[in-house]
C-alpha cells in the first residue's frame, strides 16, 4: 500500500524553469561565460552550488563557486518577486490536496534551495499539506544520489517500498531508482530533453496518478 509520496518541487509542482533560466543566464552573462544548451540541460535536477562549482572547473573560472551561486540567487529572488508568470503546474494542486485528504504523508525533496522552497510553499499556501521538506543545498550530495530522497522516505515514517516519488528530472529519477522507491515519471511540457526510460511509470498528467489509481499499483506491486 501506498503510504508516503516525496514530490519534487521544480517542474512537478511549480515552473520555476523560466525564471531559474533568466537567473542562471543573467549570472553567466556576470562572469563573462557562454553555457551551450547542452550544458545547461545536463544540470537539471542538481543543486546551485554544484552546478556552480561544475561551472568553476570546465570554465577554468577564479570566482568561487559560492559567487556564482549567491548572483544566482540574487537575479532569482528579483524575479520570484516580480514575474508574473509563476503558477502552479496544472493539476498539482488537486492531487496534493486529494493525497493528504487520504492520509497520505507527503515529503517535498527538491534541489532547490530552502529559502526557494519557502517562497513556493508561502506563496501558493502549500506548507498545510506537507509533513516535512528537504533541499538538496542543504545536503552532502546532489541528485543523481540519493541521499535526499532516502531523507525524505524516513521523515513518513514509513518503509520505501511504501513510498513513492513524483519526478521530471533524469537525476531525480535516477537518483529514486538509487534509493529502491517506486517512481512516477511526470513527462509535461515543461520537461525538455530527459529520460524516463528507468522511471517506474510515465505520466504526462496528474489525473494518471489519482489516489484510488495509484493504490490499485501499489497493491499489483505486493501480490
Amino acid at each position: 500500500m501506498l503510504k508516503g509520496v516525496l514530490f519534487d518541487m521544480d517542474g512537478v509542482i511549480v515552473d520555476t524553469e523560466p525564471l531559474h533560466h533568466k537567473a542562471y543566464h543573467m549570472m553567466f552573462d556576470d562572469v563573462k561565460i557562454d553555457v551551450s544548451p547542452t550544458l545547461y540541460q545536463s544540470f537539471t535536477g542538481q543543486s546551485t552550488i554544484n552546478i556552480c562549482k561544475r561551472l568553476c572547473e570546465h570554465f577554468d573560472l577564479s570566482d568561487a563557486p559560492e559567487t556564482l551561486m549567491y548572483a544566482k540567487r540574487k537575479h532569482f529572488k528579483h524575479l520570484f518577486a516580480n514575474d508574473p508568470s509563476l503558477t502552479l503546474i496544472d493539476g498539482v494542486l488537486d492531487i496534493i490536496q486529494e493525497y493528504h485528504q487520504n492520509n497520505l504523508k507527503l515529503v517535498l525533496a527538491s534541489s532547490a534551495s530552502m529559502m526557494t522552497i519557502d517562497n513556493v510553499f508561502e506563496r501558493f499556501d502549500l506548507n498545510q499539506y506537507f509533513i516535512a521538506k528537504f533541499s538538496g543545498a542543504d545536503l552532502k550530495q546532489s541528485k543523481p544520489h540519493p541521499e535526499i530522497f532516502e531523507k525524505a522516505a524516513n521523515a513518513t515514517g514509513f518503509e520505501r517500498k511504501n513510498c513513492m516519488v513524483i519526478e521530471d528530472s533524469t537525476n531525480g529519477i535516477k537518483a529514486a531508482n538509487a534509493a529502491g522507491i517506486y517512481c512516477v515519471g511526470y513527462d509535461s511540457v515543461h520537461s525538455k530533453n530527459q529520460d524516463y526510460t528507468i522511471a517506474d511509470m510515465v505520466i504526462s498528467d496528474f489525473q494518471e496518478i489519482k489516489h484510488d489509481t495509484i493504490q490499485e499499483v501499489f497493491q499489483g506491486k505486493t501480490r
